[in-house]
C-alpha cells in the first residue's frame, strides 16, 4: 500500500465564488432570485465554504496530522460574510504573525501553545 507524505502547508489564495458565466449556475441563481432569496448567501457562499473545507481536509487527514492552512484572501476578515466562512472551519489556532508560523515549523508543540488570534 502506498502512503503519501503528509502535507505541512496548504495555501488558499482566494475564496472561490464562481461567476455566473456557466448557464446552469446562472439559471440556478436566477431561480433563487425569483424566489426572493439571495443567490450569494444561499448558493455561492455555501459552495465557497465547501471548497475551503476541502482544502483544509487535504492538510489534516488524520488526528496525528499537523500543518498550516494559509489563507491569503483578506475578504475573510474585511467582508461581513468572512465571519461565516471562518465559523465553518474546525477550531484551530489563528495568527497573522509570520514568526508564529515559523515557530510552528521549528517546534510545532510550542507554536500551538503560543499561537494568537
Amino acid at each position: 500500500m502506498y502512503v503519501a507524505m503528509p502535507l505541512s502547508l496548504v495555501c488558499h489564495r482566494q475564496t472561490a465564488v464562481r461567476a455566473a458565466d456557466d448557464p446552469v449556475l446562472s439559471a440556478r441563481l436566477d431561480a433563487l432570485t425569483k424566489q426572493g432569496l439571495s443567490p450569494f448567501a444561499v448558493h455561492q457562499l455555501p459552495q465557497a465554504v465547501i471548497t475551503l473545507k476541502q482544502g483544509a481536509g487535504r492538510l489534516i487527514r488524520a488526528e496525528t496530522d499537523r500543518g498550516v492552512l494559509m489563507i491569503c484572501d483578506t475578504r475573510l476578515v474585511d467582508k461581513p460574510y468572512g465571519r461565516r466562512i471562518w465559523q465553518s472551519l474546525p477550531p484551530f489556532k489563528r495568527t497573522r504573525e509570520l514568526e508564529v508560523v515559523r515557530a510552528f515549523f521549528t517546534d510545532p508543540e510550542t507554536a500551538v501553545a503560543e499561537g494568537n488570534e
